[in-house]
Formats: C-alpha cells, structure tokens, sequence
C-alpha cells in the first residue's frame, strides 16, 4: 500500500506541471508533506497527512500575528494553529 501511495503522488507529479497545480497554504505542499510522511513513516502515516491536508487546505483560515511574541499565526476552520515557519511565503 505504501508504494501504491507513493506511485499515485510520482503520477500526479509527472501528470500535472507546477504551474496548472493548486497553490498551498502551507509552506511544503500538500503532495510533499504526504510523500515525505509515507517515506519516512510509513502508509498510516501517509494517510493521515493526507486527510489532515484535505480537510484544512483551503481558503477558510485567518493568519493574525500574537501580540507577545510578533509571531503569525494561522487558525484552519479545524481549530489547528499553524506557526509562522509553517505557513506559506506569498500568505505572510
């Protein structure tokens, strides 16, 4: 299964150009992170980055900068904050 999972995200890479994807909110994109996931922990974990991706990957977030520290910081629509070194360069 894992090497499935590996397979489907090297075919959407090889199938579909950079510039005609989706632009992430989040700093490494959304195919990275699950790849790196599934290579590094294995296809549960793979798996549960992707679904954490699909479910807060979109235009529904609020990125606010704490007044304590000068951080931003993004809230996802889940209640997930993201750190400053999360969130992607072209939102801050």
């Amino acid at each position: 299964m894992k090497y499935l999972l590996l397979l489907v995200i090297k075919t959407y890479w090889f199938l579909i150009p950079p510039n005609k994807r989706r632009k992430c909110i989040f700093k490494k994109s959304c195919s990275n992170a699950v790849f790196d996931d599934t290579i590094s922990f294995g296809f549960y974990k793979g798996i549960q980055t992707l679904l954490f991706r699909i479910r807060n990957c979109n235009n529904h977030f609020d990125i606010v900068t704490d007044t304590h520290s000068n951080e931003k910081k993004m809230y996802l629509k889940s209640g997930t904050v993201i750190s400053e070194t999360e969130i992607a360069e072209r939102l801050l």
